[in-house]
């Protein structure tokens, strides 16, 4: 077995993956990563673990979790040369393009949009062929509402809502819908862009808004872990 860990902005997550096949999963928010993947593999030694980071692994991390598995393959942003592989940019963060390679497996021969809705959105475009033609950030839903909080003196922190109005009618409904149709609004004009192009949703908040869109989405669950467990098989093959 192998072993897919993704170390993001807010969460671990990670999966035993048998080729390109999920497993078990984990997930884990704390202070001590590095911990965590050693009590995941305690009892089992993975054969390669791919360890996919937003910060860079330092090189004493490096060292510890090689004693982990029988091999390691590590990406962040000091180990771009194996997503390049795929036709990727190397200014792409592991996340998006780990993403992109699953989907591109997924839906060869598809012309896809992919949004990954975390910390922040993210929205790409691959061709029917598979070749990157670009994408966008911004800040994603929770992001907002703390960013709009923060920066002001007067507007309380909101939480994202189980239903919205379409508009407000109160100081909290009028963020609350601000916030929300303004990120329906966003994407909507992203699918509408590209209307022939297949749709994918991931990430925390995507279930939430497939069910605000009228659009044909499919939402993929760990999206991001599907495509290091492609990389990884491709990496033994």
């Amino acid at each position: 077995m192998n072993l897919v860990v993704e170390i993001g902005n807010t969460a671990l997550k990670a999966a035993w993956t048998e080729g390109v096949t999920l497993g078990k999963t984990f997930r884990y928010q704390g202070e001590r990563p590095i911990d965590y993947i050693a009590r995941i593999t305690q009892k089992e030694k993975p054969k390669v673990m791919a360890v996919a980071s937003m910060a860079d692994i330092q090189p004493a991390e490096e060292r510890r979790l090689k004693g982990m598995c029988s091999e390691l393959l590590i990406l962040d942003g000091s180990h771009k040369q194996i997503l390049e592989r795929y036709g990727l940019p190397s200014y792409l963060t592991y996340d998006r393009a780990s993403s992109l390679v699953a989907v591109k497996s997924m839906f060869a021969g598809k012309s896809c949009t992919v949004m990954d809705f975390g910390t922040t959105l993210s929205v790409d475009f691959l061709s029917a062929d598979g070749t990157y033609e670009g994408g966008n950030l911004s800040l994603g839903c929770r992001t907002r509402f703390k960013a709009l909080n923060r920066y002001t003196r007067t507007l309380p922190l909101v939480d994202t809502p189980v239903e919205i109005e379409p508009l407000g009618l109160s100081l909290r409904s009028s963020i609350e819908s601000g916030i929300i149709r303004g990120i329906m609004f966003e994407i909507q004009a992203y699918i509408d862009s590209r209307p022939d192009n297949l749709v994918v949703f991931t990430g925390g908040d995507a279930i939430y808004f497939v069910k605000k869109m009228k659009n044909s989405i499919f939402a993929v669950c760990n999206l991001v872990l599907m495509g290091l467990a492609q990389i990884t098989d491709d990496y033994v093959g």
